[in-house]
């Protein structure tokens, strides 16, 4: 099995916690409106829910309190290990260690897939068709597969944002990243991010018909609101996080600022013939 590149594994053991991220500021809304596509597309269940790439098990968790059945794959042994501390009475989890293009569950054998997290490490395109393919190996015929990208445009956003941008070499990093989608940080400096590919909503669509898939959509999962990070002191007024919600809805399909949200996911379904 191949692991993520070293730089990436740091990353993720040192410089977040995917759990924390999504619990405060923009991760927010991100987590919210996660759970409100996620939902809106699953059919009534329980169900059988392949979480490919779940980190900790923060998707895992609301997913399994909604009565799913929930088996988590990520390549990083602590992850996984953290995410069976979640499993208990009325919590249905499982975890192991596994890769996203090589998956171990047998065919047809999960309602819905979700890749809330490879799309993003998974530089070589090739690569990726391998992980939404393998996705689809899985899902029963007409199930629902959900895969996250980080839009092309994030970097040239956040960094006019926190003043990243009038550093010559943030742009370069910037410029690399509107070219061709390969986000860099060779000198791993703080918050600058990691080895990463960042999607074109027009790229993940493509990716998904690819990969063979019907019905595919991109939204946006945050709009522009991702970007305003003084929102979220206001976010457990219910007025405020209902408004903020309505403004990422009223946008997530609008093909003229879907790119500027942080995030995009891509809902589709296996063919049923």
């Amino acid at each position: 099995m191949a692991e993520p590149p070293v730089e990436v594994r740091e990353h993720h053991a040192r410089d977040i916690d995917e759990g924390e991220r999504l619990r405060r500021g923009p991760g927010l809304l991100e987590l919210a409106r996660t759970q409100e596509i996620v939902r809106r597309h699953l059919p009534a269940g329980p169900l059988r829910i392949l979480d490919v790439g779940g980190g900790t098990g923060v998707h895992a968790a609301w997913l399994a309190d909604d009565g799913h059945d929930v088996h988590l794959v990520d390549p990083i042994d602590r992850h996984v290990e953290a995410a069976r501390r979640l499993a208990g009475p009325g919590r249905r989890i499982t975890a192991e260690v596994g890769d996203a293009r090589r998956l171990r569950a047998d065919p047809d054998s999960a309602e819905a897939v979700l890749l809330l997290g490879p799309l993003y490490h998974l530089t070589d395109r090739a690569d990726r068709l391998l992980a939404l393919r393998e996705a689809g190996r899985v899902v029963r015929h007409g199930g629902v597969i959900f895969a996250a990208g980080i839009s092309r445009f994030a970097s040239l956003l956040d960094g006019l944002g926190r003043g990243f941008l009038f550093d010559p070499e943030f742009r370069a990093v910037v410029e690399r990243d509107l070219r061709d989608g390969e986000h860099r940080n060779p000198e791993r400096r703080p918050h600058w991010f990691t080895t990463a590919h960042f999607h074109h909503p027009d790229e993940l669509h493509a990716e998904g018909v690819d990969a063979g898939f019907d019905g595919v959509e991109v939204v946006g999962v945050e709009g522009v609101a991702g970007w305003f990070g003084e929102l979220f002191d206001r976010w457990d007024d219910p007025e405020v996080r209902e408004a903020i919600m309505f403004f990422a809805r009223a946008v997530e399909s609008e093909p003229a600022v879907v790119g500027a949200s942080p995030h995009l996911l891509m809902v589709a379904r296996r063919p049923i013939g």
